[in-house]
């Protein structure tokens, strides 16, 4: 590979960190010139044929729309928990278990969060855990980062084990599901230490950057009882990785998190005195109009209905899946697309808006007005999204080329295991990374990389399985900075033109799991 064509394969990466994380640019500028410098580079210098870039645009803009989708629920269900008092109702309930924003953040963004994306995974938890964060009081800004951050060490086995059994069971070569299990559980192994300080990096940032007090104290001070929070999650999700597979860990851990840290927390366990900058704000005076029972019960729902049509045993998953829309051979080219539109989670996200106006005795009025409001916030991040995810499927899909080279992102990896092949213990995690920053699911990360990262373990006389488990654990850290969720997240809290500073925030707890984990790793398993 030339000089050119290796500048050419970091151009989407370098201008998006360029544009987005140091010109600071909003992203629905940022992106579409990264589409227009990918889309030229890719035709004059990777010799792609300009028919296979249209249709990977074409594909890009039809994924971005199911992305709209579910932005667009997340934002409805906001807006009609906001006209029906159920919002109030949970912000005051809070102050029931704590009101320190320390543990709420440990509760909705770790723990909740941690059981979205067990239950659905690509996107859904930070498109419903931040936006709740506003609601009890966080800024957009902290809020984005913060539920970013949480949504990784979950990913192993998001949507119902889909990274593990999908990504790296079709990804690798000749595997069967019982090595599949086996790499899954030596990741979680490995996750058990590296994500146990993850809880506290989240509080560490609030209380350091986004609180009404800036101070690094008041968030160590919390180290006690964020790293209590982080193994409620991890210990209980290893025995369930030993015990049943990788479906269900982050489902059923992060259930037991809850139940274990919510009664504690109310408790007062491993909790230090309230400080006055972590102090919560007053409460409005008047009592809430709607039970705590009641004020939950759509997000119990949402769990439930995300639950039950994600396992294959049951009829539902097949049931929704019928509806399928696709696009085969998009002009000519071997690339196809299809959209089950009832399987997304903002379908079930728009359902439960709606049945939750009837359980909690909405007006016709404040539909209309949910309604308004979630049309005119999704308005920005269609620029930036419909130009984020094409750029990502020509970079993607530029293995069809008159050059005779791998895709750009297998092109980049194949470069890097040239030179440091000796030390790929701890490059693997940042290839597992790299894949999820560029297509937004650690899922497509493992199935881009996973044959690619067996080959480099034989070559380096490394265990094949704990390279896989370093891919999968790379790709949950990606999932912190991926541009496509980073520009989602963004548009359901109406956070746009901070992509940028949200990137600038999360690459440091990204590159601490990625070398966290290869730390563990080499500590233990070489």
């Amino acid at each position: 590979m030339t000089l050119p064509q290796l500048f050419t394969a970091l151009v989407p990466i370098l201008s998006v960190f360029i544009l987005l994380v140091l010109l600071r640019l909003p992203a629905k500028q940022a992106m579409p010139f990264s589409l227009l410098v990918t889309s030229l580079s890719a035709y004059f210098i990777w010799q792609v044929p300009l028919a296979h870039i249209t249709a990977a645009t074409l594909e890009g803009l039809v994924i971005a729309l199911t992305i709209v989708w579910i932005v667009f629920g997340a934002i409805f269900l906001l807006k009609v928990l906001q006209q029906t008092g159920a919002i109030h109702t949970i912000k005051h309930g809070f102050a029931g278990i704590s009101p320190d924003k320390r543990v709420q953040l440990i509760i909705i963004a770790w723990l909740f969060g941690s059981f979205l994306e067990g239950a659905a995974g690509f996107g859904t938890p930070a498109a419903i855990a931040a936006p709740l964060l506003v609601a009890l009081g966080f800024t957009p800004l902290s809020a984005v980062v913060l539920a970013l951050v949480a949504d990784s060490s979950a990913v192993s086995f998001g949507a119902v084990g889909t990274p593990a059994i999908v990504g790296i069971g079709q990804g690798a070569a000749n595997i069967n599901y019982a090595e599949v299990k086996h790499i899954a559980l030596t990741a979680i192994g490995i996750d058990i230490i590296a994500a146990a300080l993850l809880p506290l990096i989240m509080v560490v940032l609030y209380c350091r950057f986004f609180s009404d007090s800036p101070s690094w104290r008041a968030g160590f001070v919390m180290a006690p009882f964020a790293v209590f929070s982080a193994l409620a999650f991890t210990l209980p999700a290893y025995s369930v990785a030993w015990l049943l597979g990788p479906e269900f860990p982050s489902v059923l851990g992060a259930m037991a998190g809850l139940a274990i840290v919510c009664p504690l927390a109310r408790k007062g366990f491993l909790l230090p005195k309230p400080e006055a900058s972590t102090a919560p704000q007053a409460e409005e005076s008047h009592v809430p109009s709607l039970s705590l029972l009641r004020a939950w019960l759509p997000y119990v729902l949402v769990a439930t209905l995300l639950v039950l049509t994600r396992i294959p045993a049951l009829p539902f998953k097949a049931m929704l899946q019928s509806v399928n829309f696709e696009w085969e051979q998009i002009l000519g080219s071997a690339i196809s697309v299809n959209v089950m539109p009832l399987y997304l989670p903002g379908s079930v996200f728009v359902v439960t808006a709606l049945i939750a106006l009837w359980l909690q005795n909405g007006k016709p009025a404040q539909l209309r007005v949910a309604l308004s409001n979630s049309i005119s916030m999704l308005f920005p991040s269609l620029i930036a999204l419909s130009a984020a995810v094409p750029m990502v499927r020509i970079f993607l899909h530029s293995d069809v080329n008159n050059a005779a080279l791998p895709a750009m992102p297998m092109a980049l990896a194949e470069t890097v295991a040239i030179h440091l092949s000796d030390l790929w213990l701890f490059i693997a995690p940042l290839v597992g990374a790299l894949g999820a920053f560029i297509a937004g699911s650690a899922t497509f990360s493992n199935l881009m990389f996973a044959s690619f990262q067996q080959a480099l373990a034989a070559e380096a006389g490394l265990e094949m399985q704990l390279v896989l488990a370093l891919q999968m654990l790379g790709a949950n850290g990606g999932n912190m900075i991926a541009v496509v969720n980073v520009v989602a997240a963004a548009s359901v809290v109406g956070l746009h033109g901070k992509e940028g500073d949200i990137i600038r925030y999360t690459l440091v707890p990204m590159l601490y799991y990625c070398l966290a984990a290869s730390l563990i790793a080499w500590l233990l398993f070489v």
